[in-house]
């Protein structure tokens, strides 16, 4: 581990205010010394690395020339703030980054007065950023609070940014925008604006030219901002007819500076101070390298946006260890392959999925069928919408995307697909508890918020022949609307590969149990084993029970329903999902629909906000691991 004595610029950085007493010359040693100490503690402690490395300079350069926390800064999805955390007051901290009790790995307000707004999903920095200013103009905060919105080339292709830029360029407000530009999402750039980005390169002599321009007439008086405006319409035109290209940025009226170098810190604090106090809203475009400083990152930004321990000095993962290790293949892995055969034989399927194609395992398809997989960029309304597009001319959508995403989505997924009953399949990875990336990444509601959608099938494996039977059950059928949720992380079965067969939809089973039961276990879902296990401690404690796997929420089995509420006996539900409007509540409904008095005891995520940890710790905390279970069983447990 790198020790304080190695850092002895950053060891002396407590709070922002420490930075901005040293010298512009010492601030290329002080990102040095960040970079040293995020390869050291991410090397063993691990979390998103590109990501922060390549925002050093950017992330320095702000908290030098603004008055931060008086000033607001806003992350845009939060992986690059890891440098952030550290000039404010967490350096210490930080090795307990990602951990139960520790900083979270996103910025957070609770955490600290630095982290202005919550981030974990993308593109909603500029909309919360313009809020804050406007706000902070109708206070009449003296003196004049600075807002910056930090957002990646990735994030800005999502529709709420675009949203929030039209805003922007039709509200009164001095925002600055940093665009974070390192031509790098998790997975490679997709999309027209992205292109336009890269072209705007073309002219950077023209910009270079301009901005030198812009701060003699500064320094001249000639610049001014009650004549802003008719400067800016001229510079638009001028650029236009020059280099023969619009900037959309300058198109909405939101004055544009760059590109420029975004690993020189001298030249962005000289450029931060130059627009600092312009009036208006402002873009400043910084070119920047994922993975900076950190050779094997440089060199693969997609396979380092998170890659888990490291060998700081060979860049060897412990991942790639893992491969040969012969462990259980991922559940996201399962699912592209499987999609990969169903493609095979039906041509009409097509795969989409908004950035992150590795992430979700909808490449293993691409690489074998890339004219049928579509990266829409992060815009998941859009994905589903599309789909929805796809599916209403026949063919066979299938959108991969986490289920913390597909939240964005909610809206689409009524109006544009389950209202016409079109037949679109959605492979909902990460579902319920994630782990480290905690609250804004746990996929806790699908269950809850798909269930109330008239048309929409719900369900999840158990397992990974589940999760193909399911697939092939979808894909093969056409049943309208069709979800299939399953956990991140490894699966169980190690030769999962087997023959696929349509289920009956509505259908659960019977995992195990006997004539002596003197409780009901329902389970949806991976959380089967640790039921299963709980099942097991119980009967060793004399308490035997019935373990049903219900694989489908929606519609669900009312004929297991209907066995267990006339046996009367009491009823466990266990689910990894929200407790509100989940598995325990349908059960819960139906039984008082029915009639029936079964005692029902629901184990879930509780109604709120669960934090980070490992999977284990957050299933223990939230009284979904085999011993909270098996305790519940023997409480529940007919006399």
């Amino acid at each position: 581990m790198t020790k304080t004595d190695d850092l002895p610029l950053l060891a002396a950085i407590n709070s922002p205010a420490d930075l901005r007493q040293l010298s512009i010359d010492q601030l290329p040693q002080v990102c040095a010394e960040i970079r040293r100490l995020l390869i050291s503690e991410l090397s063993v402690n691990p979390g998103h690395f590109a990501s922060s490395m390549g925002a050093v300079e950017l992330t320095v350069a702000l908290h030098y020339v603004f008055d931060t926390p008086y000033d607001r800064i806003v992350w845009d999805v939060g992986h690059q703030a890891y440098g952030h955390k550290l000039l404010t007051g967490r350096r210490d901290a930080f090795k307990n980054n990602r951990k139960m009790g520790g900083l979270n790995g996103f910025p957070s307000p609770d955490e600290s007065e630095y982290d202005t707004f919550s981030a974990g999903h993308a593109s909603n920095s500029i909309s919360a950023a313009l809020g804050m200013a406007v706000a902070s103009s109708l206070k009449n905060d003296e003196p004049p609070r600075h807002v910056i919105a930090v957002i990646g080339d990735a994030s800005i292709a999502g529709g709420l940014a675009f949203e929030g830029l039209n805003n922007a360029a039709n509200t009164p407000n001095n925002m600055l925008i940093i665009l974070n530009d390192n031509q790098m999402s998790i997975d490679a750039p997709s999309g027209s604006l992205r292109n336009n980005l890269r072209h705007l390169m073309t002219s950077k002599w023209y910009n270079a030219l301009r901005y030198k321009l812009f701060r003699l007439f500064k320094k001249m008086g000639i610049v001014t901002e009650e004549g802003r405006g008719r400067i800016m319409r001229f510079n638009n035109s001028l650029k236009s007819v020059i280099s023969n290209e619009q900037n959309i940025f300058e198109g909405l009226n939101i004055r544009y500076f760059g590109p420029f170098d975004g690993h020189n810190v001298k030249e962005i604090v000289s450029v931060l101070r130059d627009i600092k106090e312009m009036k208006g809203p402002r873009m400043l475009h910084l070119r920047t390298v994922k993975g900076k400083g950190f050779a094997a990152a440089e060199q693969n930004p997609a396979e380092w946006h998170a890659p888990g321990k490291f060998d700081p000095e060979t860049g060897e993962r412990a991942a790639d260890k893992g491969k040969a290790a012969g462990i259980p293949m991922k559940y996201q892995d399962v699912f592209g392959e499987t999609l990969t055969e169903l493609a095979e034989a039906d041509p009409r399927i097509v795969a989409i999925s908004a950035a992150m194609l590795s992430g979700t395992s909808v490449a293993t398809m691409q690489r074998r069928y890339p004219d049928r997989v579509f990266d829409v960029g992060i815009s998941e309304g859009h994905a589903v919408t599309f789909a929805g597009g796809l599916a209403k001319e026949g063919m066979r959508p299938v959108v991969g995307i986490y289920s913390s995403f597909l939240q964005r989505a909610y809206d689409n997924i009524i109006h544009d697909v389950a209202l016409q009953r079109l037949s679109v399949t959605f492979c909902i990875d990460r579902a319920g508890l994630v782990g480290e990336d905690g609250a804004t990444h746990h996929g806790a509601f699908d269950l809850a918020y798909l269930r109330t959608v008239p048309g929409m099938i719900v369900s999840a494996p158990a397992d990974e022949h589940m999760l193909r039977h399911l697939m092939a059950t979808a894909l093969r059928g056409d049943h309208g609307p069709f979800a299939i949720r399953y956990p991140r992380g490894a699966g169980h079965i190690s030769d999962w590969r087997v023959p696929m067969r349509e289920l009956e939809i509505g259908k659960g089973r019977k995992l195990s149990g006997s004539g002596d039961a003197r409780v009901a276990v329902l389970t949806i879902g991976t959380i089967a084993h640790e039921a299963a296990q709980a099942v097991e401690q119980a009967r060793a404690q004399g308490v035997e029970a019935d373990h049903y796997d219900m694989v489908f929420l929606k519609p669900i089995d009312t004929d297991i329903l209907d066995a267990v509420g006339r046996s009367g006996l009491p009823v466990v539900t266990v689910e990894d999902g929200a407790l509100a409007g989940g598995l325990g509540d349908a059960v819960v409904e139906y039984f008082a629909a029915k009639g029936y008095k079964n005692a029902v005891r629901s184990l879930g995520i509780p109604d709120r906000f669960v934090t980070q940890g490992t999977v284990a710790q957050l299933k223990k905390q939230c009284g979904i691991d085999a011993e909270s279970i098996a305790e519940a069983i023997i409480k529940s447990a007919k006399p």
